[in-house]
């Protein structure tokens, strides 16, 4: 006789049973729903004044006859506002079969990872299944005949007109050489306002293959050199044979530092107009004499902590925060406020003090753990570390303190990841011009041509213009001057950039203001174009945003950041 367990059932063991009672369930189940639900009196009430809500779901679950609604997605954005109409007309450019062009950037990644830490963003990266809008809440716009100094290094840019961009693709060998010696002799060349037939041009073909030039070190071609921030994911996997020994490490970095000191002294002597320095953590950007309004060498770090300033303070680097220091009124009350700051913080240290005496008295001070000075310090500078990995901690370093910034970067132990993909990779150095120890390399270029979806006349054929790689300023201006006179002065572009690089377009406070004439030449002999050098004299009007879509019509500039 078989002993009866409490809670136990032996019909847990035919299956076809539970699926007949899920089944009756169900039947059940519709036959006690009434077919349509009442909307709640809100819902009515929230449709009578004409807001767009989503579609009231019907009745009938898994197994009733009634159309159901998908179910929503959890990971979707929660927005039921009305879509500005700025943002309805801005249709996203379709491909040959309708399928939409994104504007992405490769690097999106990393970018992500910036907005995270940083929380500050004038317009979103979206991800690569969604598409950009503008809209004018997060933008600021303007228009001119030409475009204002943007300082971020872009990583792709996209470029659409209705003139075909064919003249861009399989340069001839002559063609190719000549670009690249153009280059190399800083060759000013100077198009016509329009070119006729762009595709038999040479001297076009010519200065686009000019423009594409830039000069990297280290270089490893099987590892993705820029961007450094938030690049481990791209290099997981990747050989590193110098990750593991120190000897070879040493070697590197002996190299990089003779390459950085060739730069820097090329940069002051203003044979260099300004190069940039990539880390895993930040990125520096050196500037000559006379660019960016400024009439001393000018070096700006982003983004920084708490750790990094104080060791750049300890070296006696002498620095400022622009972002910080508003006006200068706020440095006055900060300097009349400062003994005063200091006789509070000791103030309260004697307080704190005094108030772990009280242990001492009953005689557990042993048993008690009191908080230690330092997170007592931090503490009071909670504001100051809050600020870490954002666009307001820019720093900026001025005069002869950039060579003591040279000079703290080349000793600077944290400079080089220690563990992960970048353990042991020196510093990318990325500059226009030659230097010592720099290998030449060219920006990726392709055209392709789409059909839009929907033009007043009908179908209208437009055609791209994709451009990858770190596209530096100098390289910004000279493509747009080119398609100035090749597409006829009407164009548009989508600029992606590499967001920690968007604060340098932050204005500097000027001792005095540089002459624009003295500033073109004494950096004649720098390797840029008169207009190009023109352009990055100007102060800098961006702020913490960079240049995020530009149109050309009849010759005139209406961008957006």
């Amino acid at each position: 006789m078989a002993v009866s367990v409490p809670g136990y059932s032996p019909s847990f063991k035919k299956p076809p049973e539970i699926v007949r009672l899920r089944r009756k369930r169900s039947r059940s189940h519709d036959a006690a729903v009434p077919s349509a639900l009442p909307e709640p009196t809100p819902r009515r009430a929230a449709l009578a004044a004409g807001l767009p809500l989503r579609p009231f779901p019907t009745a009938g679950g898994r197994g009733g006859a009634a159309a159901t609604v998908p179910r929503r997605n959890p990971f979707a954005r929660l927005d039921n506002r009305p879509r500005v109409a700025d943002e309805t007309c801005e249709e996203p450019s379709r491909g040959p079969r309708g399928a939409p062009i994104s504007l992405l950037d490769p690097n999106g990644e990393n970018n992500l990872l910036w907005e995270e830490a940083s929380h500050e963003r004038t317009v979103t990266e979206v991800p690569q299944s969604q598409h950009v809008s503008f809209s004018e809440s997060d933008t600021t716009s303007s228009e001119g005949t030409e475009l204002p100094a943007d300082w971020s290094i872009k990583t792709r840019l996209l470029f659409t007109s209705s003139q075909p961009f064919s003249w861009a693709d399989h340069l001839k060998a002559q063609e190719e050489a000549q670009g690249l010696v153009q280059h190399c002799r800083a060759a000013e060349v100077t198009l016509p306002q329009s070119v006729q037939d762009p595709k038999l041009s040479m001297e076009l073909r010519c200065a686009f293959q000019q423009s594409l030039v830039y000069w990297l070190h280290p270089t490893f071609p099987w590892l993705p050199l820029f961007p450094r921030i938030g690049a481990d994911r791209k290099m997981a996997g990747k050989t590193s044979p110098w990750s593991n020994d120190e000897t070879l490490q040493h070697t590197l970095m002996s190299d990089w530092s003779v390459s950085f000191t060739s730069l820097y002294n090329l940069l002051k002597t203003k044979l260099c107009p300004f190069f940039y320095v990539c880390t895993y953590q930040f990125t520096v950007l050196f500037r000559a004499a006379g660019l960016a309004g400024s009439d001393v060498l000018t070096a700006l770090v982003s983004p920084t902590t708490r750790g990094l300033r104080e060791a750049m303070k300890n070296e006696g680097i002498e620095f400022s925060m622009p972002l910080l220091e508003e006006s200068s009124h706020k440095k006055k009350v900060q300097e009349t406020s400062l003994d005063y700051e200091e006789d509070r913080a000791a103030s309260e240290e004697e307080e704190e003090e005094e108030g772990f005496s009280w242990l001492e008295e009953i005689g557990v001070q042993d048993q008690i753990k009191k908080p230690d000075m330092i997170s007592l310090k931090l503490r009071r500078e909670k504001h100051e570390v809050q600020m870490d990995h954002r666009p307001e901690s820019v720093v900026l370093v001025k005069g002869l303190n950039t060579f003591t910034l040279l000079n703290f970067l080349i000793n600077c132990k944290s400079l080089v990841a220690t563990s992960g993909a970048q353990a042991g990779l020196p510093p990318t150095l990325l500059s226009p011009v030659a230097f010592r120890g720099a290998s030449m390399q060219m920006l990726k270029a392709r055209s392709t041509n789409f059909v839009k979806t929907h033009a007043v006349s009908g179908y209208r054929d437009q055609f791209s213009l994709e451009i990858t790689g770190p596209i530096m300023p100098h390289a910004l201006h000279s493509v747009t001057t080119l398609l100035r006179s090749s597409q006829r002065g009407s164009f548009s572009a989508g600029m992606c950039a590499h967001e920690p690089t968007a604060v340098f377009n932050v204005y500097l406070p000027l001792d005095k203001e540089l002459h624009g004439k003295v500033a073109h030449k004494d950096l004649a002999n720098c390797g840029l174009h008169p207009k190009t050098l023109e352009q990055l004299s100007q102060i800098p009007l961006l702020g913490k945003s960079s240049l995020r879509k530009v149109e050309m019509n009849d010759y005139i500039f209406n961008w957006r950041s």
